[in-house]
This record gives C-alpha cells, sequence and structure tokens, in this order.
C-alpha cells in the first residue's frame, strides 16, 4: 500500500510539452505511473511519449472520465491558474513542481482546494516515490537510479529537503530496508501538504510501520509533529534529522521554507520537541538507518 499515489491512479501533466515537462513524463512512464493525459494550451492533437495533449483540463476529463492527480511543471506565475484549473475540472490532487510561485497564488491555491475538496503538494517539491507503485514529479532522478537504489518496504519518509530525501533513500536502501512512500513536502515557506498531515496519513497506512522525518530550521512542521505524537495521534515510531544546526536568527537556509525569526523554528528547539514526545533524533542522516533498523527488528521481537 502507499499514500496519496496508486497504481490505479490516473494522472495527467501540466506543461507536458515543455522540457521538464517531457522529460519527467518519461521517467513517471517507465516506472509505471498512468499518466494518460497532458495539458498545453495551444497544443491540442500532439503526443508527448504516446500522451494525448489537450488545451485544458476539461477537455482531458471530458475525453478520459475521471482523472485523480495532476503533476504541474507550467511556470511559476501560471502556476495558480494552471492548478485551479485542475479543482475545478474535479481533480483531486495537485503535485506542484515548480519553486518561486508567488505566496498568494498558493494562498489562492489553498483556498481553492478547500473549496473542492482537493489537496496539494509543493510548491517547489520533487514529488512523491512509492517503490513499485510508481512516481508524481522528479524524485529519482531517472527510472535505472529509481528501480536500483529504491526498493518497497514499510518505511515512509516525509521530507522537507529534495537532497536530504534521495540521500536517505540511498543509505536506508543500501541497508535493505524500503520504503512505502516518500514524499517530498516542499521546500516553500506555505506548502499544501506539510509534515504534520503527511505523517498522519503514514499513521493510517497498514504498510507503513515506521516513520522518517527529514526536517529543517524554519516554521514549526516539526514542532507540530511533536505535538501529534504527544497526543497520541501518531503511534508508530519515528526517527528525525533537523537540519540547520549552525543557523543564526535571520539565517535563511536552503531556501525560503527554513528561515528563524527570533525563537520561532530554531533546530534546537525542534530537535528537543521532538526528543520529549518520543522520536529517536539523530544528529547526522547516515544514522537513520541504523536507528530505523534498530526499531523494526524490536517490532519483529
Amino acid at each position: 500500500m502507499s499514500i496519496l499515489i496508486g497504481k490505479n491512479k490516473k494522472v495527467l501533466v501540466q506543461g507536458i510539452t515543455g522540457r521538464e515537462g517531457r522529460a519527467r513524463t518519461k521517467l513517471m512512464l517507465d516506472i509505471g505511473t498512468q499518466v494518460i493525459a497532458g495539458v498545453t494550451p495551444g497544443q491540442a492533437g500532439l503526443e508527448v511519449l504516446g500522451v494525448p495533449v489537450y488545451d485544458t483540463v476539461a477537455e482531458a476529463v471530458k475525453i478520459h472520465g475521471t482523472i485523480d492527480i495532476t503533476v504541474v511543471f507550467v511556470p511559476a506565475p501560471i502556476v495558480k491558474n494552471a492548478v485551479i484549473e485542475a479543482f475545478a475540472s474535479g481533480i483531486k490532487l495537485a503535485v506542484i513542481v515548480p519553486d518561486r510561485v508567488p505566496v498568494y497564488d498558493v494562498m489562492a491555491i489553498s483556498r481553492a482546494a478547500k473549496q473542492y475538496g482537493a489537496r496539494f503538494t509543493g510548491p517547489n517539491t520533487l514529488g512523491i516515490l512509492s517503490p513499485g507503485v510508481g512516481i508524481l514529479g522528479m524524485i529519482g532522478g531517472n527510472a535505472d537510479s529509481v528501480k536500483k537504489w529504491f526498493k518497497s518496504g514499510s518505511v515512509g519518509i516525509s521530507s522537507r529537503s529534495g537532497g536530504l530525501t534521495t540521500a536517505t533513500a540511498y543509505y536506508l536502501n543500501k541497508d535493505g530496508i524500503g520504503q512505502s512512500t516518500i514524499v517530498h513536502v516542499g521546500g516553500d515557506s506555505l506548502i499544501g501538504l506539510p509534515h504534520p498531515e503527511i505523517v498522519k496519513l503514514f499513521q493510517e497506512d497498514v504498510d507503513t510501520r515506521l516513520i522518517v522525518i527529514l526536517g529543517e530550521i524554519g516554521g514549526s512542521q516539526e514542532e507540530d509533529v511533536a505535538e501529534l505524537l504527544s497526543g497520541g495521534r501518531i503511534t508508530k515510531p519515528v526517527v528525525a534529522y533537523v537540519g540547520g544546526r549552525e543557523a543564526q536568527e535571520g539565517t535563511q537556509f536552503s531556501h525560503a521554507g527554513a528561515i528563524i525569526e527570533g525563537n520561532r523554528g530554531t533546530y534546537q528547539g525542534k530537535v528537543d520537541s521532538l526528543r520529549a514526545a518520543g522520536a529517536v533524533v539523530v544528529d547526522d542522516i547516515s544514522d537513520i538507518s541504523g536507528e530505523v533498523k534498530k526499531i523494526l527488528d524490536k517490532l519483529e521481537e
């Protein structure tokens, strides 16, 4: 089982005829994702890797019926219109890959998501990967590396860092520990599904036995996960890493979503809250695999 993605989920790619859209559509198809349509205004009638292209999402839905997910590769200034168009056409999940999407546009997307009963990950996300199931976005790089380094298993990963996402999966798979689903929540200050929401989905997933959190300074996502743990809403084991230990107040670390303001979002505050709630917090990402293995071994006893 997996979260957010599934073998039977029908996927649309907005911006499919662009360089990134075309390249990542190939990745998704090669891994088995059911990409059934693409949208680029003015390009109706074309095909990209055998996938038909339409001018609008509504046209694609009219031809193919219900579409579950859109993966968005359009330029940042038109992301808002593209995603809202998808929601209005009945699509319930958007994976927003572009960065530099204006905050006010993300707020508008968030309002539209509530209006239409939809969800979104990102902006500024590598996407979602469930080994043996499929990919949404560009996580993993290429099909050969995905097939080599990402194996199916019982560990769910929720990450704020694209680089740490793939590095952690590498360490885990090297030690024979596979993943149920890997979610890069996005690196911007305002995103659709942050750590707490992803962790709750992993809690409900019967095939996820342990959750790995890859956090960063800035914001309160990690503290919010700690509150879920303390409140008993998350009962599965959590192993966490928080990046940005050396950052000072006012420092932007990595991207817009990781900035310290006063005492808010500090490294130590996140680490202390997670540990107090019962999570295992490591100092180096290379230590994650060892801690995960210890916990999984105990679960087998």
